[in-house]
């Protein structure tokens, strides 16, 4: 298989968009809730 220039930025694009995929599926699990709604509760905390 011969690698060139165009065949590295597909496989990047591939690496790339899993990565996003793989960030996404992880930012709106379930598991995760708990985390992000006190995350955006913390402009609103007041000391």
């Amino acid at each position: 298989m011969e690698l060139d220039i165009n065949t590295l930025r597909s496989i990047a694009t591939v690496a790339a968009f899993i990565t996003f995929i793989g960030i996404a599926i992880w930012a709106y699990s379930g598991r995760n809730a708990a985390d992000f709604e006190e995350a955006a509760n913390l402009p609103f905390k007041q000391d």
